[in-house]
């Protein structure tokens, strides 16, 4: 693998973990894992760092299995687990099809809703104080224009929420790395070809509300990071 790339987003994974404690010691992390390139880069980035660049924590793994998705994430999934023996890997079957109610539709917050309860109730279950989302900051400056636009909420997607009613907070180990260097990472790594992504995202408004931020930053990677950057310096003074 180029060092380059691997060193760019360790770099980033190393400020965001700093910067906002996603991590500290006594922590059991559950990495979701989807088979996309971003979980598993995340995973990759976690794994390398066990005992050597982390606080002293425990690391596992879990794929959520729909009844609709593809079986090729997880046959790539369970051959990553046998290159990571030292991380526990969980695959768990979800009918998230088959709970929808009669003449009810298939769509991304029904799906979404149902794998990140299973997500909570697996982790309390089994110890895991910490979930850690491969979310990256395109996603994370999409979330924060889609709220505005279509919920009129200036909200997002920290890179550490606290749920209220359950002891297990949620983690973003990669909010400082933008979708093409991991996208790149995963090329390098010859990973991509395995990975696949959701159907449906296709179909989404999040698809219309990254087209208009490529046209608003012209692909400029320091006005992605300023949109990134407005969410924790609010002049509140100067909102209603």
């Amino acid at each position: 693998m180029s060092n380059a790339i691997r060193k760019r987003i360790s770099k980033k994974i190393t400020k965001a973990l700093h910067d906002f404690g996603l991590i500290e010691d006594g922590d059991k992390v559950l990495v979701a894992v989807s088979g996309g390139k971003d979980s598993s880069v995340l995973l990759m980035e976690l794994a390398a760092r066990l005992g050597k660049f982390l606080p002293d924590c425990e690391i596992g793994a879990i794929h959520i299995q729909s009844d609709f998705a593809d079986k090729a994430p997880r046959e790539f999934l369970e051959r990553m687990a046998q290159q990571y023996p030292q991380i526990p890997f969980y695959f768990k079957d979800v009918a998230v099809e088959g709970r929808l109610k009669e003449g009810r539709k298939l769509n991304c917050y029904w799906c979404s809703t149902q794998r990140r309860t299973e997500l909570i109730k697996f982790a309390r279950e089994n110890g895991y104080n910490k979930i850690a989302l491969g979310h990256h900051m395109d996603d994370i400056v999409e979330t924060l224009l889609m709220n505005m636009l279509y919920k009129g909420e200036f909200s997002g997607m920290p890179p550490m929420v606290p749920y209220e009613k359950y002891p297990v907070s949620v983690i973003r180990p990669l909010c400082y790395c933008e979708e093409s260097e991991i996208i790149e990472y995963a090329e390098d790594a010859d990973i991509r070809k395995f990975t696949c992504t959701c159907e449906f995202s296709k179909a989404s408004h999040r698809k219309s509300i990254r087209e208009e931020i490529k046209s608003l930053t012209k692909g400029n990677s320091t006005l992605k990071a300023n949109l990134f950057e407005s969410m924790r310096n609010i002049r509140m003074d100067y909102l209603l």
